[in-house]
């Protein structure tokens, strides 16, 4: 009895980094689906990337903080989202899509809609400096705040740190002992 060699050929089992379709790699190396190449970059080729701290909103994020400052925002003017749906002449199912992270409106539709919350467009698009600025300026209201804050920059370290213990101790409403 004679044995053959049989000769298997191997298929590489490869997944669309787009589309994430399993698939055989094809002749060209292209998605059988969205047609892009199946052989993306190692991260090591690429240039470093800076990363965003985790305060910053990043595209998806940017998305949801509008999505929230327009619920916010119509819930405080007390409108319900067929209201302003009607205000912005869209269906009420953009307003909701929107409200919900699904869809991202437009510049053009951001200036709609800051027209019928009666809003600035600025305070749609609010990012997380600007949120800060607002909180450093309800601070600086409080005239107490605002003279401890003047005073503070003449503080060295240990009187800083002897400084916020009676502070915290006053507020806790713990004595202090020497």
């Amino acid at each position: 009895m004679a044995t053959t060699l049989v000769s298997v050929e191997t298929r590489e089992v490869v997944r669309c980094e787009f589309c994430r379709l399993m698939q055989y790699r094809t002749s060209n190396s292209l998605c059988r689906k969205c047609h892009k190449p199946l052989d993306v970059e190692e991260a090591a080729h690429l240039a470093p990337q800076l990363v965003p701290p985790s305060g910053v909103p990043c595209g998806e994020d940017a998305g949801s903080q509008v999505a929230a400052q327009v619920r916010d925002i119509r819930r405080a003017r007390h409108l319900s989202q067929r209201q302003l749906a009607a205000r912005m002449e869209v269906p009420r199912t953009y307003i909701s899509k929107i409200e919900n992270g699904k869809a991202i409106p437009t510049l053009g539709s951001l200036e709609r809609l800051a027209a019928a919350l009666e809003v600035d467009v600025s305070k749609l698009i609010r990012d997380a400096r600007s949120r800060r600025d607002e909180e450093v300026a309800a601070i600086f209201a409080d005239p107490f705040l605002a003279e401890v804050a003047e005073l503070l920059p003449h503080l060295d370290s240990l009187k800083r740190t002897l400084f916020y213990g009676a502070v915290r101790d006053a507020a806790t409403g713990r004595r202090r002992t020497a």
